[in-house]
């Protein structure tokens, strides 16, 4: 028996990285899988084909997030498909770092969109199907810069940081429907984004954490497992951060 048999989830940004590793853990805990992408219709039907082969099923939707009608078309067809919605893991996200004094307004204003204007909608849409099944798991991608900020990341560390303020409104609106909402906070896990990083900067990050590594796309997906899953069932408005110790 998985932890997640028989569920529905929706997770968003799920080609590649952390949302693929999300999507096939939950798919091997039992759970049916809608995701989203954006730019890869062939990593889509990978994804789609591999989660098929462990017996789950799994749509893909070219969909983004960032724009109100979408992510609501996109809740509603997923709706259609499946016939409910249990977990939503919110995963998209974009970086345009620079220092604050460097910033312009598009750069600013392009991650704010699509790192937490996109939550609201995906969630605006959601709430209303997790509230008539009185039930639901919202899991949104924060990170440890939400929590305390970076040097060049201005714009990033104030998206992350306000799906820490979403997550932590709709836990108190929505608990009363059983609908949960929490968030995680990564540190520096190996994806696309950490891979352009220089061998020199790597090893600097991994001195200042506790484990002495980084994290993988799997360390994140065990902890989005838990917070979809019964086994948090009295764990909602939190913040969990997935860093492997790493110091400020």
């Amino acid at each position: 028996m998985g932890l997640l048999n028989d569920k529905v989830a929706l997770v968003t940004g799920a080609t590649r990285g952390i949302g693929r590793a999300i999507a096939l853990r939950y798919a091997a805990e039992g759970a049916d899988v809608a995701f989203t992408y954006l730019s890869s219709a062939e990593a889509a039907e990978s994804l789609v084909k591999e989660i098929e082969q462990m017996g789950r099923k799994a749509v893909g939707y070219r969909s983004d997030a960032a724009s109100y009608d979408e992510a609501h078309e996109l809740v509603a067809a997923v709706q259609k498909e499946f016939g409910r919605i249990d977990v939503l893991v919110h995963n998209a996200g974009i970086t345009r770092d620079t220092l604050l004094m460097r910033m312009t307004a598009d750069q600013w204003n392009a991650v704010i969109q699509t790192n937490l204007t996109s939550a609201f909608n995906i969630s605006h849409a959601i709430s209303s199907v997790m509230a008539r099944q009185r039930g639901g798991s919202i899991i949104f991608m924060s990170s440890v810069v939400g929590i305390g900020g970076n040097v060049g990341q201005a714009n990033y560390a104030a998206s992350k940081a306000g799906l820490i303020a979403l997550a932590k409104s709709i836990a108190k609106e929505l608990g009363a429907r059983g609908v949960r909402a929490n968030c995680i906070a990564p540190g520096f896990i190996q994806t696309d984004m950490t891979a352009v990083l220089s061998d020199e900067i790597k090893a600097s990050f991994v001195e200042g954490i506790s484990l002495r590594r980084a994290g993988t796309p799997d360390d994140v997906a065990g902890v989005a497992l838990f917070l979809a899953s019964g086994l948090s069932s009295y764990v909602t408005g939190q913040v969990i951060s997935c860093c492997g110790g790493m110091r400020g």
